[in-house]
């Protein structure tokens, strides 16, 4: 344990104050000073190093029954984080330890030992234990291969492609042999990235015309899977070129998140029946069991280059807001990292 005359007694923490109507504005916001705890038995004190935004973070602001609690109005939000202990209570976790936990959004964590995860400096950077090493790189992993039941000589279609899930959904897919990967994304140059980077076969800006027609150009044989990370017009036009027994994976839907009234549904859902297709939603805190499989497998492909990633890293917690809301309005390109 160390002297605590020397740690640190408050904390820089980010606040819901009140719950977004649309798109989140500043003032639903507090980056407030709060009194930082010791840590007590079994606990250890986080300094956080980075910290993850991701835009899941969107629905937890609502106050709607989901698949996980509310941010609380008043207290501090939470999001991955990873970061070196400066205090420890707990057996097998010592001062100077690198933890991944799930206490960002501030600059110090009270963290019970069992919900820190200890990773090696060395072995890789940081970041991405938070990113390609971590719950976005195993999102891609399950989403594509278990939910999606990707089979080699499939072609695959992502949506939001540019992104830290879509990115590496793509170059799996590659490495895993697709016939062809075709990914879509907001900027010219993120369609070049996909392209000249990532390995994709084709690449289209949604934003120079109509998603259906730019997929059909790009995969004039179909898909036979569509990794889902954004709704809307991009999946009515997977299911137009889905193909016989097509698999839809649906991880996110990020167009409709702000939006204050339903979206409208796919007008062309009956074309399932056709191609026997498939859509099913899942969460990656559902496939925890295939953590092991992921790092052996995906690990060494990061260390050898031949996975690629990129990462849109905002220095200090006071960007921490900031780059969140750049998340939601397509600013990164890879993950997106707060480094305190």
């Amino acid at each position: 344990m160390t002297d605590t005359a020397q740690l640190p007694t408050t904390n820089r923490e980010w606040h819901l104050v009140s719950r977004p109507v649309g798109w989140p504005k500043p003032e639903d916001f507090a980056l407030v000073e709060a009194e930082l705890k010791q840590p007590g038995p079994d606990q250890v004190l986080v300094r956080n190093k980075h910290v993850s935004v991701d835009p899941y973070m969107r629905g937890r602001m609502s106050a709607a029954k989901s698949y996980v609690a509310p941010y609380e109005l008043g207290k501090a939000m939470q999001g991955g984080a990873v970061g070196e202990v400066v205090a420890s209570n707990a057996e097998g976790i010592a001062v100077g330890d690198h933890v991944l936990h799930f206490f960002g959004w501030r600059e110090y964590a009270v963290v019970d030992a069992r919900q820190a995860t200890k990773v090696d400096p060395d072995a890789a950077p940081l970041t991405t234990y938070l990113g390609v090493l971590g719950m976005t790189g195993l999102t891609a992993y399950a989403g594509l291969l278990r939910t999606a039941s990707f089979k080699e000589g499939d072609s695959v279609f992502v949506s939001g492609a540019a992104g830290a899930v879509g990115s590496q959904v793509g170059q799996i897919a590659k490495l895993k042999g697709a016939s062809r990967v075709i990914g879509s994304a907001g900027s010219d140059e993120k369609v070049k990235l996909l392209v000249e980077e990532y390995g994709f076969d084709a690449a289209f800006n949604y934003k120079n015309g109509s998603v259906g027609e730019q997929l059909r150009d790009a995969a004039p044989d179909g898909v036979d899977v569509y990794f889902d990370n954004v709704g809307g017009d991009h999946l009515e036009a997977a299911i137009g070129s889905l193909n016989l027994r097509g698999r839809i994976a649906v991880c996110g839907m990020i167009s409709v998140y702000n939006d204050t009234e339903p979206a409208p549904g796919p007008k062309n859902l009956a074309r399932l029946i056709a191609t026997r297709g498939r859509i099913e939603g899942f969460l990656v805190g559902d496939h925890y069991d295939l953590q092991p499989q992921f790092v052996q497998e995906v690990g060494p492909w990061v260390a050898s280059g031949e996975l690629k990633y990129r990462e849109t890293v905002v220095e200090g917690i006071e960007n921490n807001l900031e780059a969140f809301l750049g998340v939601l309005r397509g600013d990164n390109t890879g993950k997106m990292i707060v480094t305190l």
